[in-house]
């Protein structure tokens, strides 16, 4: 296996050309290069290329692969990270063997050794176990496509979520971000007047949400849940089905449960 640390030219989608600071470089220009030009700004893309080790460049590509929502070629990830397609190839070459992204052709996605990783964080202890059960019956009674979200970095992330009837239009997935101005954002960030924060196609046309949000026994806010559902249906009647399953998940937190501890050889599946 090669180490995350080599260094050399490549090409776009294959062996060969790339130019420029590659990943974990530690090339800074420090003064007018032979040309005569001005030395660059502190702060500027070269003086950080200087501090942008080889997992910071890793990870790059990892988030990039995240946002492109499916797959991506080598040219199109080094436009998103800002790097020499060589050492984009390079990186993406190690990271398939170690099954953190999967390769067919030339199109990288995210492989399924990231995915174990993402399934073991828990945001709050139990919390997504205690929200299966609801999250289902919720779906099953409205049809709503749902959201339960976390506060992290000033952005309500996914880590529960079930398709509903919105899929088509707009599909939902654990990982999806929402901002803190939209209704799983204020019911998350505690910004309510009372009962539930109602979205009446304000971020989405033709789209309608309730959210509130999710609390522990002593009341402390540690999740919101949204439900989503076309324009045209009661929002009240959401409201109070999105507010039963979130109490449904604060008792579930409350019983706690059995804590499953790692086998020393965990069985492959």
């Amino acid at each position: 296996m090669r180490t995350m640390a080599e260094n050399g030219p490549a090409g776009d989608d294959g062996p060969g050309g790339g130019t420029g600071p590659a990943f974990g470089s530690s090339e800074v220009r420090r003064g007018p290069g032979r040309s005569g030009g001005p030395a660059p700004e502190p702060g500027g893309p070269l003086v950080r290329a200087r501090g942008r080790g080889v997992l910071e460049g890793a990870f790059a590509l990892l988030d990039a692969l995240r946002r492109s929502g499916d797959e991506a070629g080598v040219t199109e990830l080094a436009l998103a990270c800002g790097v020499p397609k060589g050492s984009v190839h390079r990186l993406l070459d190690q990271l398939v063997e170690l099954g953190a992204v999967e390769r067919r052709g030339n199109r990288y996605r995210v492989g399924p050794q990231l995915y174990r990783l993402g399934q073991a964080w828990e945001p709050h202890p139990g919390l997504r176990p205690a929200a299966r059960l609801p999250l289902q019956r919720l779906r099953a009674a409205t049809g709503a496509s749902l959201v339960l979200t976390v506060l992290r970095e000033e952005m309500a992330i996914t880590v529960g979520s079930v398709p509903g009837d919105l899929e088509p239009v707009l599909p939902v997935r654990d990982g999806l971000a929402f901002r803190l101005d939209t209704a799983a954002g204020k019911a998350l960030t505690g910004r309510l007047r009372g009962g539930p924060v109602l979205d009446r196609e304000d971020v989405l046309a033709g789209v309608c949400c309730a959210a509130l949000p999710v609390r522990t026994p002593d009341g402390r806010t540690v999740a919101a849940l949204a439900a989503m559902v076309p324009a045209g249906r009661p929002l009240d009647a959401l409201g109070r089905a999105v507010a039963e399953a979130g109490a449904a998940i604060t008792r579930a937190l409350g019983r706690g449960g059995p804590r499953h501890t790692v086998p020393v050889t965990a069985p492959v599946l």
